[in-house]
Order: C-alpha cells, then sequence, then structure tokens
C-alpha cells in the first residue's frame, strides 16, 4: 500500500477572484487526487469572490468578456453561462455580459461548492484580517505575520492580491492632498460625495474603470468629464459577433517591427473577410503572452510607448449596452472626452478648477482617479518581500519577477515557495489581468503545488473490478457502487444516475464514474451537468486512470463532441477491439433503448461487432439481449423473439429484451398480442424500468394501430402525461404520440402539446445535443403550432452537427409548412427527407411518425392516389385496424 500522504498547507492571500479561482481549483485538485489539504484564506472582506472588481451592485456596471468566457474552468467555458441559466436567467446565452455582481456571486457560490465536495479531503479556515508580512521559516515553509497579531506557517502561499492600486500621480501634488479628490473609488464609501450633490465630475482616465464610473454619476443636469492623454474610451464589443478566425502565420519573427506588420496585415484581412477587425485581434489572445516574452526589454517598452493605449482600447472592450448608454451620455453632452492630461489644479472651498495639456479649463465639484492599476504592489506584505530581496519588480517595473508564477529573489532564484497569478505577473505575461487568463494560472498553480496520486506499486493491494472483471482506478466503496451503475444500465433499470453519483461523491478523481454521468446527461436527458462531468472525467484520467479507462474518456468526449465526421465511432469501435468486455462501451455502441448507438453503422456490422464481443461475456444474458434488438431491426423476428426469451430467461428485467420484444410484435403487425403481454409486464417487472414511459409508448402504438382511441388516451393521463414524464422521455414519447393520435384522427379535440413542452428545459428543446432530439423537438412544436420556436429550432440546427443540419433543418421547416397548411410544400419535403431519416438514430417505430406527417400531409393536400400508395405499403409491412380505416376513407 501507498504510504499516508502528508497533509499540505497551502495559504491564500486575497479572496477577490484570483483568490478564489485558486482555491477552488486547489479544491477539486485536491479531492481528485486525494491529496490532503489544509487551505487557509486571509482576506478581511466579508464575502470570497468579490474582490473590489465584482462588489460593485450597481446593475450598469457589465462584465467586459461575454459569459461563455468568464466560466471559472479552462476546460468547461459554459460553467458561468449554465450558472446564470440555473440562477434566475434561464434565456441567457453565452454572448450575453452579466453584471459584475452576478459574476461575483458566481465565484462565491462555485467557491462553496468546491468546499463542500471536497471536504474530508481539504479542510478550509477563513482568516478575516491582512497579511503584513511575509518570512521565511524551516523546511521550505512560511509564515505570514497577520495584521491581528497571528502568525501562520503554510508550507506554500499564494499571493492573489489582484491589480495595485493607481499611484495618483497623473495629477498634481496640490489636488493629491484635497478632500475633492477621490484616489480609490471602488473603496467602501468612497463615491458619498460626488453622488450626494449634482457637481460636475472629472474622471483622470478614460478605460473601462472610467466607464463604469461615468454611468453611475450620469444624472441630469451634470456633466461628466473623462480626460486621458490619448482621449480613448474602450472599444465596443459587436453585438453580433464575426465568425472566429485562426491567428496569422509568421508571429515568431525576429523584430518587433515585423511583427508589427504581420499583425497589422491580419487586421486588415480580418476587416476585408469578416467585415470588423475584432476576430484578428482575438485570434491573437492564446499567443499574446509568448509574443511579449519572445520582444527584447527596448522592444517592449517600444511597444507600451506606441501601442500600449490602442492595443488596450481595442482589446478590452465595452459590453455593447454599456457602450450604448455611453453613447447615449455622450450625445446628451452629459459625459464629455478630452484629450489631454491633467496640469494643474486650483483647489476652493467648493470645487476644482482644473487645467488640462490641450489647453481646457474645466470647473468641477470632484476629481476620480480611474488610472488604473499601478506598476506594483504596494501594500505592506509586498513591501516586506521587497524589502526582504524576496521578490523584485517585473520587467520594465510592472508588477513582480515570477518564473512559472514562483516570485524570484533578488538573485533571481525561485526557491521559496510563494507564488502568485493575476496582475502582480503584467510584467512577465502583460495579458494576465483577465479571468480567461487567471483562471489558466490557478489551474496551473494546483497542479503544481499537489503532486498526483503514485500509480499502482508492485506489491500494491489489487484494484477492485466491474463485473467483467476489468480494473477500476479507484476504492472498493466508489467501485462498488459503479457496479451497481452499470447492471442497471444494462438491464435498463432506474437507479443508475444515483449510483454513479454516489461513486464520484465518494471518489471524485474516478474518471469512469464522470463519464458515464456525462453519457447518461447527453444520450438519455439525465439531469446531469455534461460538460462539468465531462471536464471532470478528463482531468481525473490525466490524474489516474490506466489505458483502459482513458480511452472510454476519449471515446465519450468524442461522443459529446461530435467533433469526429463520424461522431467518435472509429474510436469507439477501436476501443472494443482492444477491450471487448467493456460493457458500458459495447452497449453505447448498439442502437437499443438506454444508447442511441453508432448512426452510421449498418445492421450488418452492429451485430458483427455483438457477435465479436460476445465471447468475453461467457454467456452472460446482455449480448444476447443486444442481438435480439438488432435481429428484429433486420427483420428476422422468430430469431428476435427466441434471443429476448433466452435473456429473460436469465434476467427477467432486461429492458433490452423486452424492448426487442416489443418492436417484434409491433413490426409483424401482432397488436393485440402485443399490447397484452407489454402490458402486463410494464404493471410487474417494468415498474423499476428507467425508460418505464417508452415502454408505456409502445403499448399505446399497439392500441393506436387497434384504432382503440379510448384506450391510447386512458394510457396517456395515466402513463405519459405531463408529471408522470418530463425530460426527453416526455418529448420523444409523449409528444410523439400525442401528434400521432391527432394525424389519426384518434385524438379529438385539443392535444396538450404545450403541456409535454413546458417540462421539457427550452435548452432541450429548441437547442438540442442530438439529431434524435432534434426530431422529436420538431415534433411536439408541430403539435404546439409553435411556429417561432420551431424556427429557432431549425437556426440551431442550421449551425450543428451534419446531420442536424442535413436533416433536422429541412424537417422544421417541412414542419412549418404543415403548421402554415401550406401542405404540397409539407409533402415536397417530408417525401425528400424519408431515406435520410436513419441518420438521425433511434428505431423505425420512433422515425415512423414522419411518415405519418407525410400520410397527413397528402391527404389534407388532396393527393390522394400518393397517400394510397402509402397506406398499401404500410398494410404490406403489418396489417393495423387503423390503416385500413384511413384507406377505406379516401375517396375516390
Amino acid at each position: 500500500m501507498n504510504p499516508a500522504r502528508k497533509r499540505h498547507t497551502v495559504a491564500i492571500v486575497g479572496a477577490g477572484a484570483a483568490g478564489a479561482l485558486t482555491a477552488v481549483h486547489l479544491c477539486e485538485t485536491a479531492a481528485r487526487r486525494r491529496a490532503p489539504l489544509d487551505l487557509v484564506l486571509v482576506d478581511p472582506a466579508p464575502e470570497a469572490g468579490r474582490g473590489t472588481a465584482y462588489a460593485t451592485p450597481d446593475p450598469r456596471h457589465r462584465l467586459n468578456v461575454p459569459a461563455s468566457g468568464m466560466s471559472c474552468y479552462p476546460d468547461d467555458p459554459g460553467h458561468f453561462t449554465r450558472w446564470l441559466c440555473r440562477h434566475g436567467e434561464p434565456d441567457v446565452r453565452g454572448t450575453d455580459f452579466a453584471t459584475r455582481y452576478r459574476y461575483g456571486a458566481y465565484l462565491a457560490d462555485t467557491l462553496a461548492g468546491a468546499i463542500v465536495r471536497a471536504h474530508g479531503t481539504v479542510a478550509v479556515r477563513r482568516l478575516r484580517t491582512r497579511a503584513d508580512a511575509c518570512t521565511g521559516a524551516p523546511a521550505d515553509a512560511v509564515e505570514l505575520h497577520l495584521a491581528d497579531g497571528s502568525l501562520l506557517r503554510a508550507d506554500s502561499a499564494v499571493l492573489a492580491t489582484g491589480p495595485a492600486p493607481a499611484r495618483g500621480d497623473r495629477v498634481p501634488p496640490a489636488l493629491r492632498g484635497s478632500a475633492r479628490f477621490v484616489p480609490a473609488p471602488w473603496a467602501p464609501g468612497a463615491l458619498d460625495g460626488p453622488l450626494a450633490d449634482c457637481a460636475d465630475v472629472l474622471l483622470v482616465g478614460t478605460g473601462l474603470t472610467a466607464v463604469d464610473l461615468a454611468l453611475s454619476l450620469d444624472r441630469p443636469g451634470r456633466t461628466v468629464h473623462a480626460a486621458s492623454r490619448n482621449g480613448l474610451l474602450p472599444q465596443p464589443h459587436a453585438l453580433s459577433p464575426a465568425p472566429a478566425m485562426p491567428a496569422p502565420d509568421g508571429l515568431d519573427t525576429p523584430s518587433l517591427a515585423a511583427l508589427r506588420r504581420t499583425v497589422y496585415r491580419h487586421i486588415g484581412r480580418a476587416v476585408r473577410t469578416r467585415g470588423d477587425w475584432r476576430p484578428a485581434l482575438d485570434s491573437l489572445r492564446p499567443h499574446t503572452a509568448r509574443l511579449w516574452r519572445s520582444l527584447t526589454p527596448d522592444e517592449r517598452a517600444a511597444f507600451l510607448e506606441r501601442e500600449g493605449a490602442l492595443w488596450n482600447t481595442h482589446r478590452h472592450r465595452m459590453a455593447p449596452v454599456t457602450a450604448e448608454s455611453v453613447a447615449r451620455a455622450r450625445t446628451a453632452r452629459r459625459l464629455r472626452v478630452h484629450s489631454g492630461a491633467v496640469t494643474g489644479a486650483v483647489v476652493r472651498d467648493d470645487d476644482v478648477l482644473v487645467a488640462l495639456s490641450d489647453g481646457t479649463r474645466i470647473q468641477v465639484g470632484w476629481v476620480v482617479d480611474c488610472t488604473g492599476p499601478g506598476p506594483r504592489p504596494e501594500d505592506p506584505l509586498w513591501r516586506s518581500l521587497f524589502d526582504s530581496g524576496a521578490a523584485v519588480p517585473g520587467p520594465l517595473g510592472m508588477g513582480v519577477a515570477t518564473r512559472d508564477g514562483r516570485l524570484l529573489d533578488a538573485e533571481g532564484r525561485a526557491e521559496r515557495p510563494l507564488f502568485t497569478l493575476g496582475s502582480p505577473r503584467r510584467g512577465e505575461l502583460w495579458e494576465t489581468t483577465a479571468v480567461p487568463e487567471i483562471r489558466a494560472q490557478a489551474a496551473a498553480l494546483a497542479g503544481q503545488l499537489l503532486a498526483p496520486v503514485p500509480g499502482p506499486r508492485r506489491g500494491a493491494r489489487r484494484r477492485p473490478v466491474d463485473a467483467q472483471g476489468l480494473a477500476l482506478s479507484t476504492h472498493a466503496e466508489a467501485a462498488s457502487a459503479y457496479r451497481t451503475g452499470l447492471d442497471r444500465v444494462l438491464r435498463v433499470r432506474a437507479g443508475a444516475e444515483d449510483a454513479f453519483e454516489r461513486a464520484v461523491a465518494l471518489d471524485p478523481g474516478f474518471a469512469l464514474g464522470h463519464a458515464a454521468l456525462a453519457l447518461l446527461g447527453h444520450e438519455c436527458g439525465a439531469a446531469v451537468d455534461v460538460p462539468r462531468e465531462l471536464a471532470d472525467a478528463q482531468r481525473s484520467a490525466r490524474d489516474r486512470a490506466d489505458e483502459r479507462e482513458r480511452s472510454f474518456v476519449d471515446v465519450v468526449t468524442r461522443r459529446i463532441h461530435g467533433d469526429d465526421a463520424d461522431h467518435g465511432a472509429g474510436a469507439l469501435l477501436g476501443h472494443l477491439d482492444a477491450y471487448p468486455a467493456d460493457a458500458l462501451a459495447l452497449s453505447t455502441a448498439v442502437p437499443t433503448i438506454a444508447f442511441s448507438g453508432l448512426h452510421d453503422l449498418d445492421d450488418g456490422y452492429a451485430l458483427r461487432l455483438v457477435e465479436r464481443t460476445a465471447p468475453a461475456y461467457d454467456g452472460h444474458w446482455f449480448p444476447a439481449s443486444l442481438l435480439a434488438f438488432l435481429r428484429q431491426g433486420q427483420g428476422r423476428y422468430d430469431e428476435a423473439a427466441e434471443l429476448a426469451h433466452r435473456a429473460l430467461a436469465a434476467e427477467p428485467a432486461s429492458g433490452h429484451a423486452v424492448h426487442a420484444l416489443a418492436h417484434v410484435h409491433y413490426e409483424s403487425g401482432a397488436h393485440e398480442t402485443g399490447r397484452d403481454w407489454l402490458d402486463a409486464w410494464v404493471s410487474g417487472q417494468g415498474r423499476g424500468a428507467v425508460h418505464r414511459a417508452h415502454f408505456s409508448w409502445h403499448v399505446a402504438l399497439h392500441e393506436l394501430a387497434l384504432d382503440d382511441g379510448a384506450a391510447v388516451r386512458r394510457r396517456w393521463y395515466a402513463q405519459l402525461a405531463p408529471g408522470r414524464v418530463t425530460g426527453i422521455r416526455a418529448l420523444v414519447d409523449s409528444g410523439s404520440l400525442l401528434w400521432r393520435a391527432r394525424l389519426s384522427d384518434s385524438w379529438r379535440g385539443r392535444v396538450p402539446a404545450e403541456d409535454v413542452l413546458g417540462t421539457v428545459g427550452r435548452e432541450i428543446v429548441e437547442r438540442p445535443a442530438t439529431a434524435f432530439t432534434a426530431l422529436h423537438a420538431a415534433v411536439a412544436l408541430a403539435a404546439a403550432g409553435d411556429l417561432a420556436a420551431l424556427r429557432r429550432l431549425r437556426d440551431h440546427a442550421a449551425g450543428a452537427d451534419p446531420v442536424q443540419r442535413e436533416v433536422v433543418v429541412p424537417l422544421c421547416e417541412a414542419f412549418a409548412a404543415l403548421v402554415e397548411e401550406r401542405f404540397h410544400e409539407a409533402v415536397r419535403g417530408l417525401d425528400a427527407l424519408l431515406p435520410a431519416l436513419r441518420r438521425v438514430g433511434g428505431s423505425a417505430a420512433q422515425r415512423e411518425v414522419v411518415e405519418e406527417t407525410l400520410l397527413y400531409a397528402l391527404v389534407a393536400a388532396g393527393r390522394c392516389d400518393a397517400a394510397r400508395r402509402l397506406l398499401d405499403a404500410r398494410l404490406d409491412r403489418g396489417s393495423a385496424p387503423r390503416d385500413r380505416r384511413l384507406l377505406a376513407a379516401l375517396p375516390g
């Protein structure tokens, strides 16, 4: 066994955004790596996460980065957007700009969640005081001298102190000492004076701080002046962002002059091809730190002198709504911007007369310093480090000198366990003050401070295994929960999600548990934060997983992202070649009731896949249940029934085998037998099935085919109505059944499709992850007559994966034509789509809803001969009283 791991103590000085992000990543990395950690947050602020930037409650103060760029996690960019959706803003998009106060709440909430999840591994203390000095300690530790007189010893310390305060050197000394000068506008109570009267105000600086304060101080009868040497306000973000573009070739040039030419050509190309300069500048962001490091000190100084202001105003932009407010204030002349430095000031009892370098004279009641951060940290803690030589200024005197975040001393060594991130690294990185950079630094620091779990050693205790004997990189309790979840997936029983959640709660670093949850959320609509679980699976696989587990995480990643042309089919098939006994992978590959399978596999290949892997299961009932489903898909109903009965004899609750028999009965036209047998199973063994609603839907299909509309309505209200079924199952089963009943006149009166849609999140309906879900969303929206949502679904599909673009987009257009009673157009669209429907996945019985819609459109368009041919073909496949009634009702 591995020896017990020593508890590591990390002190984080500062609990603003940088400190909170560091604490989040330390908690999660420690829990994942099983690294015992004592974490101490030192900050006098009442709440962690807000700092200066996110404490402002003014709703006019917006983030200057869209929500998609403000996640706490570099590998999960949508985390903040999803948090907003869960906390009162369900319609928010990644391109929206949230308020600063909401972002502070998000940081605090994310940190609280990370602490809770790490309980048992990480012990967190919060000290509401300041750190005034730092000294060395024995054994490579540090000692922090706190303002309350106590001493804190830690194995390492992260100085997350944020931007240095402005020095106030942009105004004359006489003004700096005046009560009419506000040197730190974000300090509590600092703006009480300017807010209390209507006197004009001068903001020294025209950056983002000045913009926020101009909005806060704006009021009728007041003029807010803003002055800087260049008079440049931040540029706005685009209302409709242009498509992204790659960085240009030739960035690794030998000189600043060559780099300047490359960048300006790149910007010109962006304006010509995208109609906007922003994509060009944004494409440089991943390369900025490397390019800054490649410049000589003289080149860096030249860049700051010539391009520094231009870069800042274009790189750090205003939210569109902020830019609109600023434009209105300027148009009304309540905001005036000046190009000139403050050269003189006469302070009087009630006002200040300010002189600018362009000759302008301004009479104001207040002057507010908005010049941004000073060159280096200046609080007592940093002064003690500079005085002792433990820290030195960074390049060009900006920030502090570091090597990968570790402080360099006066000798240029990085030996003491002192680290920093964010603004103090400006000299080293230049671009380091925004959340996308700080979160990456926080994650890197967490990995650096906490060593990974050592791999298995010879003679170590044997790892637990799953039901097929495959090793699991976790402990026995989490492995047991995982086996329970896997068994429920294979049997299609309820509770798999809960079992997998218990597995990762017991072991946050268990990659397979996270991957299984991500898969259930993506494929089955489980209440899972799919991107979050996938990111956790990827991190855990990097930290501690064997080759088989890493391979499966890669399979799930490709399947969810859908980036490959084959949606990860090649990776999944390769995984099964190497690990044929991986039952969860096999279940994922074969399209059945649990997962949608590999859509591009023909039935023959899927059969060969199951047959090839079956020997690894040594006569287990699971492969037989999969084979039964595939055989019925080939129309080999007798073989399918025999295999299903064999699997059910070994496991009466096998949902796959039951599903196979349901299709055998339906496709062969044995509707009365199928109805009676399946209804009995649903009332007995089926009570614990996770997809019980789908089995009820199969019974209702038999009742629909038997033309028993009353039975369909009874079953819908008893087993398929909203409240009894929610989420994707309501969309796929309840919604499609309503539509089919309406099309065949088996449901008279109002069809409660809106009730079905009300149980499904708008994100699922209008921005579905898979083409299969998208098809059923289109059906439900057509049933509800919601043309606006149907068009939004079409727009989403147009930018999604190839199947959605090529199948769902025309499907939405055909359904819209049907709703608008443009029946001939609907017929053309639906008829053209029938051959391509297999690409969306699911069973023939599920995809049949499109054929039935076509039949309805043909009759409505007066094309009775075509409708008759379609009904004859359906009756050739299987006799059904409903189809015979519809055929008899056709004129002529």
